[in-house]
């Protein structure tokens, strides 16, 4: 498989405020082969630049079935009565969020994910010669 093979979906999510209600906002996923841990989220509020988060692509497949998370990020399915939405919640030094995502479209777009670099099969994808000059280069 390409190590620069790219999946990308765009998902219409919703932003739960305080009062409960949602706001309709719209986010892109990103999945690099050669970064195969994790997965790219920009999440698209008016006209402002895109806000961009990084999850671990484990921690989203996880989230599907049962609650997972510590700290910043938290992932769960939606109760049984709605069990077409997964949650993820995000928090910030800059504040919290949770989000409302429809399950159907995020978990095609991790199968597709996991059609490029299947589950055990990420570090075949890691360039370490390249991620060693990276690190010894910095310092």
């Amino acid at each position: 498989m390409n190590r620069s093979t790219i999946v990308s979906a765009e998902l219409a999510l919703r932003l739960v405020v305080p009062d409960r209600t949602t706001v309709p906002l719209l986010a892109e996923m990103e999945y690099a082969a050669d970064d195969p841990y994790a997965v790219r989220m920009l999440f698209y509020a008016g006209n402002d630049d895109p806000v961009e988060w990084i999850f671990a692509r484990e921690l989203l497949t996880v989230g599907i079935v049962r609650r997972v998370g510590d700290g910043d990020v938290q992932v769960w399915p939606g109760e049984p009565d709605d069990d077409r939405i997964v949650h993820i919640a995000l928090s910030s030094p800059f504040g919290d969020a949770l989000f409302e995502v429809p399950l159907p479209p995020m978990a095609d777009f991790l199968h597709r994910t996991y059609k490029v670099v299947p589950a055990g099969r990420e570090p075949e994808f890691i360039d370490m010669e390249a991620e060693l000059e990276n690190l010894l280069w910095s310092s």
